[in-house]
């Protein structure tokens, strides 16, 4: 039905889009959006590979793996944005040029 190379392509496009999304937006919730279609591009590959390899569950353990590293890595960054936010009253990154306290 499908081909390796059909996922394959799938998960470079969700990479790519991934990476545009995360060089060229600058508010910091669309970025951690990117963050995540590359977490999620991984995770096809991963599951890709491990339906044509021998050891089926080695590849889809390591996806869900990541899942649970995403879901950790976007409430800790949910985290700092909504702080960020409160501080700064914006989510543009670009506006966030100091660490330092005004």
């Amino acid at each position: 039905m499908f081909s390796l190379e059909h996922f394959l392509v799938v998960g470079a496009a969700l990479f790519c889009i991934g990476v545009v999304i995360i060089i060229t937006k600058r508010n910091a919730i669309v970025v951690l959006m990117g963050i995540e279609l590359i977490l999620n591009a991984a995770n096809i590959n991963l599951v890709a590979f491990s339906r044509y390899d021998a050891n089926v569950l080695q590849g889809q353990m390591f996806a869900l793996f990541v899942i649970v590293v995403a879901a950790a890595e976007a409430a800790v960054a949910l985290a700092i944005v909504l702080r960020v936010y409160q501080y700064y009253q914006t989510v543009h990154l670009d506006k966030l040029d100091e660490l330092k306290e005004k």
